[in-house]
């Protein structure tokens, strides 16, 4: 068993430059890498001394050798406690579900986010995992970029949306704060869809992605000769946007100076390039999205007050999930409509057992994670329902949690489904009501009849009919 402090990531890839990034990424964590180029070469790296300290399997989808899903079937099967990453210039749903069901405990997308890949390290590594359906999936679905796919009914959320949509119709910067996985990315993707600027041009930068100097680049260009390495000049973001929208993503990751320069050229409304004589006037909406609420930071001074008050001309909160657990019965069917729409996958519904498991979670991930945890669960599931039995890491990180046996978002549960997925006969359903009803009013039969909006001589009527006794 690898130790914390001696971490070996085996890097199975026969491209010398990607070799590179990905060692020099994950020595950001404190992972040493085992390079090898072939699948033969990576069972002889795992039988030797020195494979009991590897942590981790990264493998090319196109390395020589076997085929990739075959080598982590293999692999796994020999090592099953290994976490093993597919590596891929795929975006094809169904290469995803053949590596879930290989063994694959992640799936990553070529060219590789630098955050993406640590955050998929650190997951494969966690102490308490692996759990492994919690694992950050939502590479395989495609992003639907409208206000209509932004489900929900809390009304903090809805206050959210209207907000944005008012936002999306003007002309003024943008600031979405809201935890990491509560679907700030997809709302300003819809935003910008429905705003006039919507044919306009458009680029997301994560903030988080990019050091700081590669950044400032980015956003601002430079001239040739600039600064050692600026061999050829660079146009900025900001002027290559221009008449358009630049959204930027972590944007409480990004260096206090570069935030300082970035609310100078939105003030005056012109952008200098690093070792340029004179400046460009642009006309840029910023849409900035931070996993923080940016004005603890500005209170520490971790964060420009000046930024954030030019991006606060509409300041937007995404609530997390735990604060709208009743939208996830409408969020879990919406996604599982989805999830049936790609290749490998059929159409599941939920039982309310496995509802029930899900409105006990608090997810950390939010929206996000809800989503890859139901991918995974329809990955695995043959039947036609998802149920409690489909959710096991989920099972087992809430034990015997008390909220399990009913929603905390439905208080006292009323099952619509049986365990097959069909919905239970209408007769069952009406009895439960009732039953409801009259545990809720305490026994008060003129209150239960009036809030079901029937006559007392129906309610009786029905409590003989259903065998109902008036203590329920």
């Amino acid at each position: 068993m690898a130790t914390q402090e001696g971490r070996l990531l085996l890097l199975i890839d026969d491209e010398p430059a990607q070799s590179r990034l990905v060692t020099a990424l994950a020595a950001r964590e404190g992972w040493r890498t085992i390079v090898v180029e072939t699948c033969e070469e990576a069972h002889e790296a795992l039988t030797s001394k020195e494979g009991v300290q590897i942590a981790a399997v990264l493998l090319d989808q196109w390395v020589p050798g076997e085929d990739a899903c075959d080598f982590i079937r293999n692999l796994k099967s020999a090592w099953p406690n290994l976490p093993v990453m597919m590596l891929t210039a795929s975006t094809s749903p169904l290469l995803a579900v053949e590596a879930m069901r290989a063994g694959a405990t992640d799936y990553l997308i070529k060219p590789i986010a630098p955050e993406r890949l640590l955050s998929a390290l650190r997951s494969a590594t966690r102490r308490e995992a692996p759990k492994d359906e919690l694992q950050p999936m939502t590479e395989k679905l495609s992003q639907v970029l409208d206000f209509d796919a932004m489900v929900g009914t809390a009304a903090p959320f809805r206050t959210a949306l209207a907000k944005a949509a008012t936002a999306a119709r003007g002309h003024g910067h943008v600031l979405v704060e809201g935890e990491t996985g509560t679907g700030k990315e997809m709302l300003l993707r819809a935003m910008h869809n429905g705003s006039t600027r919507a044919k306009a041009p458009m680029r997301l930068v994560n903030c988080a992605g990019l050091p700081g100097n590669s950044l400032e680049s980015l956003l601002f260009g430079h001239e040739k000769g600039a600064f050692p390495g600026a061999f050829d000049k660079q146009v900025g973001l900001l002027q290559h946007c221009d008449g358009g929208t630049l959204m930027l993503d972590e944007i409480d990751r990004m260096d206090l100076a570069i935030q300082e320069r970035l609310a100078e050229t939105l003030e005056t409304g012109i952008v200098r390039p690093t070792g340029a004589t004179h400046g460009f006037r642009i006309d840029v909406r910023v849409f900035g999205a931070s996993d923080l609420e940016l004005d603890e930071p500005v209170e520490a001074g971790e964060f420009s007050a000046a930024l954030r008050d030019k991006l606060s001309a509409t300041r937007i909160y995404l609530p997390p999930l735990r604060e709208r657990l009743g939208d996830i019965p409408a969020l879990t069917r919406y996604f599982l409509s989805r999830i049936a729409e790609q290749p490998g996958l059929k159409h599941h519904s939920i039982a309310d057992s496995g509802l029930s498991l899900l409105e006990a979670y608090d997810w950390p991930g939010n929206v996000r994670q809800l989503q890859a945890v139901l991918f995974r669960a329809a990955v695995f599931c043959d039947g036609e329902a998802l149920t409690a039995e489909s959710f096991p890491q989920l099972s087992e990180l809430l034990g015997d949690n008390p909220l399990r046996g009913e929603s905390r978002a439905r208080g006292v549960g009323v099952l619509l489904y049986t365990n097959d997925g069909n919905l239970r006969p209408l007769e069952e359903i009406e009895a439960d009501i009732i039953r409801l009803a009259i545990g809720h009013y305490r026994g008060r039969m003129t209150e239960v009849a009036r809030r079901l909006g029937i006559g007392r001589s129906t309610l009786y009527r029905k409590l003989s009919e259903l065998g109902i006794d008036n203590a329920a």
